[in-house]
């Protein structure tokens, strides 16, 4: 399984975007869902658009069996009200274009990151990538780590550290004013 980094540069996140709402409203939507929620991609896949008429997000994590209530940030509420208009509550909010009513997979949701990532130039790119950009921006702002660990359901504020990539950060400030 390969390491994947959050999306550190909020320009970069801009351009990804911008690319994605051009090519497919779906598949940017997916995008701007995970970076806003912290959601793992098994949660978010799930989602349904009755899910999205709320000011929160509530739901059962498939991986911890925990029930979780996120709050959605208002730029969030704006673009899903929009996408949502005309659709009936019971269709998944990232409908897959087989089946009647059937959510896209795992590997749809990759195929679609991977293909943004290589338009930027992103290497260590995955589904994880949504919830990582989440965190680390999430962080950066609040500067809250306790707050973020009990988003993430992590047990110890270092792992938290560590999964949104703060001590990479710190590593690699140290090396590029290492001198020998």
């Amino acid at each position: 399984m390969n390491f994947v980094q959050p999306i550190r540069d909020p320009e970069i996140i801009r351009e990804i975007k911008k690319y994605l709402r051009e090519k497919n409203v779906r598949n940017y939507m997916l995008f701007v869902v995970g970076i806003n929620s912290g959601l793992r991609i098994s949660d978010i896949l799930t989602l349904r658009i009755v899910d999205a008429k709320k000011p929160y997000f509530s739901l059962r994590e498939k991986k911890t069996k925990k029930h979780k209530r996120i709050n959605m940030p208002p730029s969030l509420k704006r673009e899903l009200k929009d996408y949502i208009q005309g659709k009936e509550d019971h269709e998944f909010l990232f409908k897959s274009r087989e089946g009647v009513n059937k959510p896209i997979g795992r590997s749809m949701a990759y195929k679609i990151l991977r293909e943004a990532a290589e338009y930027v130039s992103l290497d260590e790119i995955g589904t994880h990538t949504l919830r990582k950009t989440f965190g680390y921006h999430f962080y950066q702002q609040t500067k809250d780590v306790a707050m973020l660990q009990e988003i993430f359901n992590h047990s110890t504020p270092d792992i938290t550290l560590r999964y949104i990539g703060i001590n990479q950060d710190g590593i690699d400030r140290a090396m590029s004013k290492f001198r020998i």
